[in-house]
């Protein structure tokens, strides 16, 4: 028997769980829209699902915060229906075999500041941040993270009076044990910079693959929170940044430094990640390390269709999906992904994660104009301690062994050409550069990857892009250029 919420959603198939509930997946009957649901038992011990609402109410239109389409009770049931994001920073994470590089946790950490620092000016504190509670964005917002989960969300400031709450101490642990700040652990009432803390060891579990406080053994739950406390006030942020750049202790000093109600300079912590980008010689290009691995996995796809996937292992699994549906409203476009890990006895030397994509109609229109003897680099990338320039520019000379880092190979350059392409609005023959100068630059470096017939196509469209910026004729984020229509369609690459 089909459920229909909030009288104009259909509710699909149980895409995940937790402590609030079940998320589902729904579809707008009208529409077609496809939603997120998430589904609260009214009768539940401690329910949070309407005071997230709320709290989603109030951060509506920031960047990062999904759009609430409907809330309200639903026979015995709280109800949230919110935008459909893609996979979280964790299912990503562990797809990427549970280390990201440099140029990736930097990309990340910029936008995450930027979403904590919109919670906090909204007068609330996260209290829960970790790779769970990040998402990516779908279709043209694939490249944005969203920040979730506000069921743990507190006021530091009172709204009447703008005054910041009190300092107390033996508070209970509120938060994931694992990224909690020293303070917490201590039973100090969290403040803004705790959930700045949190974060630091979120993006060290990027760089680093574990943190070490992860797997230690404990009878009780209190008694593991003592351990994990333990270990992580006993370790020297000199200890933990060990091997990375001295922006991440940097970082973690100026969060402690803070006191309990002072406002952290959020444009200092962005600052010293975006010069540290800058300084490696990376481009804002916005090719992740997943965006790289999924190219990958196309192309072996295409060429050993029987051996694409991984093969399912025996014995007892623990499965967790995140799995994002056709996308309906986007005019020739449709993205479809699933990221699985299975926890369990295997043979394999990574886990058994699993990401497949199925293809719109239309598939890599550019793609079909690319030579095919060029060999894909390697995603692998050094973990030295040294600050050293592991990308090119877009304009130096390619080398195979990029590390797939930068644009400067055909991995990097067709994946920023397609997520070039994703940016299409309702009109198939318009597309947004994020930036004028680098897309020039980007289109000039790809001649060297495609065919005589895609070149004079690229050749025009890059000193058409290359004249307008020179001439002043085109400027800002709304910039749009024609291409050709029969390049227009659904790239699976975003």
């Amino acid at each position: 028997m089909e459920r229909i919420v909030g009288e104009r959603y259909k509710l699909g198939r149980k895409i995940g769980s937790g402590s609030f509930g079940e998320i589902f997946l729904a579809t707008h009957i009208e529409t077609g829209e496809t939603v997120a649901v998430k589904i609260e038992n009214r009768q539940t011990k401690h329910p949070q699902l309407l005071y997230e609402a709320k709290l989603y109410n109030i951060l509506q239109g920031g960047s990062g915060i999904a759009h609430i389409k409907w809330c309200g009770v639903n026979g015995e049931d709280n109800v949230l229906v919110l935008d459909l994001l893609g996979p979280s920073l964790e299912d990503l994470f562990v797809y990427c075999g549970r280390k990201f590089s440099l140029k990736t946790v930097l990309m990340l950490a910029d936008q995450m500041i930027a979403r904590i620092e919109f919670m906090h000016a909204k007068g609330f504190l996260h209290r829960d941040i970790k790779p769970d509670n990040f998402l990516m964005g779908l279709g043209r917002k694939a490249n944005q993270v969203y920040i979730i989960d506000f069921g743990l969300a507190k006021r530091y400031r009172d709204p009447n009076t703008n005054r910041h709450i009190p300092y107390r101490e033996n508070k209970n642990l509120t938060g994931t044990a694992r990224y909690a700040s020293c303070n917490t652990h201590l039973g100090i009432e969290q403040s803004r910079r705790d959930d700045l803390e949190s974060l630091g060891y979120v993006l060290l579990y990027f760089l680093r693959g574990s943190l070490p406080w992860q797997g230690l053994k404990a009878a009780t739950k209190k008694q593991k929170y003592d351990k994990i406390c333990e270990k992580k006030l006993s370790t020297p942020i000199e200890v933990l940044c060990k091997s990375h750049p001295v922006e991440f202790a940097s970082y973690f000093h100026y969060c402690h430094s803070l006191t309990f109600d002072q406002r952290p300079d959020y444009g200092f912590l962005k600052r010293l990640f975006q010069d540290l980008f800058t300084r490696e010689g990376y481009e804002s290009d916005y090719i992740f390390d997943w965006t790289i691995l999924k190219y990958q996995q196309t192309q072996r796809t295409k060429t050993h269709p029987q051996s694409s996937d991984v093969q399912p292992f025996s014995g007892t699994r623990n499965s967790q999906a995140m799995t994002t549906d056709k996308l309906k409203g986007i005019k020739d476009a449709s993205y479809s992904g699933e990221v699985m890990e299975h926890r369990g006895p295997s043979n394999l030397g990574r886990p058994d994660v699993r990401m497949q994509f199925r293809p719109s109609v239309s598939q890599n229109m550019a793609e079909k104009h690319m030579e095919s003897n060029t060999a894909i680099p390697s995603t692998s990338f050094a973990r030295s301690g040294a600050l050293k320039k592991s990308q090119p520019k877009a304009e130096g000379p390619t080398e195979a062994t990029n590390n797939g880092r930068g644009h400067g190979n055909k991995t990097g350059c067709i994946c920023f050409l397609f997520s070039l392409l994703h940016k299409f609005g309702s009109k198939p023959w318009m597309f947004t550069l994020i930036n004028l100068n680098l897309g020039a630059r980007v289109l000039q470096n790809l001649k060297k990857y495609c065919s005589v017939e895609f070149q004079s196509e690229l050749r025009a469209m890059a000193d058409s892009i290359g004249e307008a910026v020179k001439g002043d004729k085109i400027t800002g984020n709304d910039a749009c250029l024609q291409i050709p229509p029969r390049y227009c369609g659904s790239p699976t690459i975003v």
